[in-house]
């Protein structure tokens, strides 16, 4: 279909990159869909809303949108197939790793390899089946690792690549898989190629990144980064502007450039041929930016937080890139992929997931972790009702075709425990809920280390505690933008990510047992009561509930692959569900709330909960799963 001005509101609602804007916006907006599927304003054309817009878009807003709703080359996939093809992946539990916090095994305070090596059996009794490593490249460490110096050597702090081979032979023999991250819409401002690409006009390099001459004193455009400020660094010497969307040290490649991408895909086999099992491929949606680099909406930076994002988030070569990527470096090898897609919702993920469209295994969407109108660094408590609608929504409408993620923390968000329940009144009934919800509704589920133990975000005392390059900037931003430091740091306190980076509590020990020497970063001494060892020996622990949920998982297919149907979906508080396959049959009555709640279902084989009993009241946060 061809999109003009004369298009109709509904055929932008049809395409899936027009269905997951609008809806986006609605969501921000907290409005209904009834907004704009209603039939007067569906039939109004993009003509007729753009004067009754006048002077709120900047100029160019509504072509910016009919380029989006164009590149959509391929008819809409519905991710609709007869039946769904079973694959590895899909009844696989993956354990994210934060190496530099996960165990330390030679007492310099930051986590290593050997030290996860030192970790496999306790992983592997909680029944993981895949591993992802968050980077473990030789960095500078910015951001971390994810500002990567050299794609093919190991971080001294993680130690070489024989410990590396050692891991992955320990990861293999116990029958587990390896996903490394893979982050490739940006390298170090260190890595050979930019150094070359910065100071040597005539390398080839120079067109791996966006370098444009610094003909004027302001950025080419006026695009923001996510750790604030802008998008682009001046390098004066070499009167030259370069393009970071994330830390100043973060330089993003111009995925244009097919050399470019030849490099990375050498790069992947290098991994692959070392006996890598798959990605997770970092922002992986932003490789594509749309030619010129035009400027961004200004009200589109306001209500996203971000200037310029409009013409990357899902670029117009964006799929043409996944395809080439999973021919010549994924495919040969059978490699498993997961892509991160900030800003992409469930139309577009049909369009990168679906398999009969050969780009990515499946992707990591966002829109469930906050709740409408709700940023990370807003002080808010999570409504639970909120995630029961998205995860209804997806598993009734992302088809057989594509295969959901199920997660609700990673390394870049606080603990989900403490959005729900930030009091810790329920904080193991909370954890547990969130447990059976994630192995037991259709999809794969990714736990993020400690999320077994029911987690809890950190009581960090002055921004001198954090670490995290994103909330040091936007304090500093805060600041001189007039808040008061305490009122900065408040901010801060709700979203920064370092909630997710203390040390992994292994043990009621010095540093929780991860390290004998001083932490890269403290934890707040919360190992006390909360630790892997006495979880371990607790058959009423968060530990064990997960294990216990991991292993029915395992036994039972009706749990991965058996039809879902949704019990009374508008009773608020209230979320129950059948899961059936070949004649088998569970089902599982959940209270989402803090206050107690009367059953809806008669079911009596009571196969797990987190309270003792089976009475007819729900008791707050209880999730049951029973037998049919």
């Amino acid at each position: 279909m061809k999109y003009t001005l004369k298009s109709k509101v509904r055929d932008v609602w049809k395409n899936p990159v027009g269905h997951d804007i609008l809806a986006k916006i609605l969501l921000q907006l907290k409005l209904p869909t009834i907004l704009i599927t209603n039939p007067i304003i569906s039939h109004l054309s993009l003509k007729r809303v753009k004067a009754l817009a006048k002077g709120r878009l900047i100029e160019g807003f509504f072509e910016t949108l009919i380029d989006l709703l164009s590149s959509v080359k391929d008819p809409p996939n519905n991710g609709s197939a007869e039946e769904i093809e079973e694959a590895w992946w899909k009844e696989a539990l993956f354990y994210q790793i934060y190496p530099r916090s996960f165990m330390d095994s030679d007492s310099d305070g930051v986590g290593d390899l050997n030290g996860i090596l030192m970790q496999l059996d306790y992983l592997k009794s909680l029944g993981v089946d895949a591993l992802w490593l968050s980077p473990i490249y030789d960095s500078p460490n910015d951001d971390n690792g994810y500002d990567i110096r050299d794609y093919e050597q190991i971080l001294d702090e993680f130690g070489t690549m024989e410990d590396f081979e050692a891991l992955l032979d320990g990861i293999h023999q116990r029958g587990m898989k390896l996903i490394m991250d893979l982050v490739v819409n940006h390298t170090s401002d260190e890595h050979t190629w930019f150094q070359k690409a910065l100071n040597e006009p005539s390398s080839p390099y120079r067109d791996y990144y966006f370098l444009q001459p610094a003909t004027e004193s302001t950025p080419p455009n006026n695009w923001t980064s996510f750790f604030s400020g802008s998008a682009w660094n001046h390098y004066e010497e070499q009167k030259l502007w370069g393009l970071h969307l994330f830390s100043k040290k973060q330089m993003d490649l111009n995925w244009e450039n097919p050399a470019l991408r030849e490099d990375i895909y050498e790069m992947i086999r290098h991994w692959l041929d070392r006996g890598v099992d798959g990605f997770r491929l970092d922002v992986i949606n932003y490789i594509s930016k749309r030619p010129g680099l035009p400027y961004g909406d200004e009200t589109i930076g306001q209500m996203m937080g971000y200037c310029g994002i409009e013409h990357y988030f899902y670029g117009p070569r964006l799929h043409e890139f996944l395809r080439e990527i999973r021919e010549k470096a994924f495919a040969p090898y059978e490699a498993f992929s997961v892509g991160e897609t900030p800003g992409v919702g469930m139309e577009m993920s049909k369009q990168l997931t679906a398999s009969s469209r050969g780009e990515l295994d499946m992707v990591f969407s966002f829109d469930h972790l906050e709740t409408p109108g709700h940023t990370r660094f807003d002080d808010y408590v999570y409504d639970l009702n909120y995630l029961k609608k998205y995860l209804i929504d997806w598993t009734l409408n992302y088809g057989n075709d594509c295969w959901q993620t199920l997660f609700y923390e990673n390394h870049d968000n606080p603990r989900m425990v403490s959005k729900v329940d930030p009091s810790k009144q329920y904080r193991a009934q909370v954890a547990k809920l969130l447990g059976m919800l994630s192995l037991t509704l259709k999809g794969t589920p990714f736990i993020f280390q400690g999320q077994e133990l029911g987690a809890v975000n950190k009581e960090f005392k002055d921004i001198t505690q954090i670490k995290d390059v994103e909330s040091i900037r936007l304090y500093r931003e805060l600041i001189s933008d007039g808040m008061s430091e305490e009122a900065a740091f408040s901010k801060i306190l709700s979203g920064t990510r370092d909630h997710a980076r203390t040390p992994m509590q292994w043990r009621h020990a010095k540093n929780g047992g991860f390290s004998v020497g001083e932490p890269w970063i403290m934890g707040d001494g919360d190992e006390a009561s909360c630790n892997a060892e006495e979880q371990m020996e607790n058959p009423d622990s968060v530990l064990r509930f997960y294990q216990s949920l991991i292993a029915l998982r395992k036994e039972n297919k009706t749990l991965i692959y058996g039809n879902t149907r949704f019990i009374k979906p508008k009773r608020k508080n209230y979320f129950a569900y059948t899961r059936e396959l070949h004649g088998v049959q569970y089902g599982i009555e959940c209270n989402l709330s803090a206050h107690s709640l009367k059953r809806s279902m008669g079911w009596n084989h009571l196969l797990l909960s987190n309270y003792d009993g089976n009475g007819e009241i729900l008791k707050p946060y209880e999730g049951r799963l029973y037998r049919l």
